[in-house]
C-alpha cells in the first residue's frame, strides 16, 4: 500500500464549504430569526461554487475532472455487481457510481441556487431576477426550490449512509481522504495520483466564477421597481 495524492485542495475546499453552506442556509431560514438576507447571500456564494466546479470539472487536475469520473451505464453496473465484494480494489478517485451521485448533486444545488433568484421573503426582499418573471415561472421556481431541497435531503443522507458503508463494511476510509487528500493505493502506476493541486490554475477559475456570479446578479438584472410616492 502507498498513499497517493488523489484529491486537490480545490476540490476538497469546494466539498466543505458546500457543506457549509447547505448548514447555513438551513439556519438562516428554520433556526435564526430575521437573517433571510444572509440566506441570499449565501445562496449567490453557493451558485459561485457550483460555477467554479463546473469550470473545474473541466480543466482541473485528473481525478477531479468529469471525463475521469462520469462513465457509461456498462461500467455502473459492472461496479454494482462488486460493491458488496470486502475484497474489491478501492476506487482512485470517485467509482463509477460514486461520480453519478455528484453529478446529481451538482444538478440539484444548481436548481437550488438558479430558482432562489427568483424567490422573495414576502416582506423586503426578492431576488434579482424575480420581477423578470411571470406568475407561472415564479411558481415553478418556487415549486422547484422547495423539491430541490427535498431532494437534497435523501442524496445527502445516502451519501452519509455510503461513507459509512465504505468504512464499515469494505474499510475504506473516505472522509479522511476528503480532508488531506490522499488515499492508500495499491495500484503502482505514476499516473495514479496528481503531482499537485494546481492552485495558480484554481485561483484563474474562481476569479472567472465570482465575475461570472457578480455580473449575474449585480449586472444583467434591472433596478428594482419603486413606487413613484413610496419614499
Amino acid at each position: 500500500m502507498q498513499k497517493t495524492l488523489v484529491w486537490d485542495l480545490p476540490t476538497r475546499l469546494f466539498h466543505w464549504l458546500i457543506v457549509a453552506s447547505l448548514l447555513a442556509q438551513y439556519a438562516t431560514v428554520e433556526w435564526l430569526e430575521n437573517k433571510v438576507q444572509w440566506h441570499f447571500y449565501i445562496g449567490y456564494f453557493t451558485l459561485f461554487l457550483i460555477v467554479f466546479r463546473l469550470i473545474w470539472g473541466v480543466v482541473g487536475t485528473q481525478h477531479a475532472k468529469f471525463s475521469n469520473f462520469v462513465t457509461g451505464p456498462k461500467k455502473v453496473f459492472s461496479y454494482v455487481k462488486t460493491l458488496f465484494n470486502r475484497q474489491s480494489e478501492p476506487a482512485i478517485g470517485h467509482n463509477p457510481l460514486g461520480g453519478w451521485f455528484v453529478i446529481v448533486m451538482l444538478v440539484l444545488l444548481a436548481i437550488q441556487a438558479i430558482s432562489g433568484l427568483f424567490m422573495t421573503d414576502d416582506i423586503f426582499l426578492d431576488g434579482p431576477y424575480r420581477q423578470l418573471a411571470s406568475e407561472e415561472t415564479l411558481d415553478l421556481m418556487n415549486t422547484l426550490h422547495h423539491l430541490a431541497f427535498d431532494a437534497l435531503l435523501y442524496v445527502i443522507a445516502l451519501h452519509i449512509g455510503a461513507v459509512i458503508f465504505y468504512s464499515v463494511y469494505k474499510k475504506q476510509k473516505l472522509v479522511p481522504a476528503m480532508v488531506h487528500g490522499s488515499k492508500d493505493s495499491v495500484k503502482e502506476s505514476k499516473t495514479a495520483g496528481i503531482a499537485n493541486s494546481r492552485l495558480l490554475r484554481a485561483l484563474i477559475v474562481a476569479l472567472i466564477a465570482a465575475a461570472f456570479v457578480y455580473v449575474a446578479i449585480e449586472v444583467y438584472p434591472p433596478e428594482p421597481q419603486v413606487n413613484e410616492f413610496y419614499y
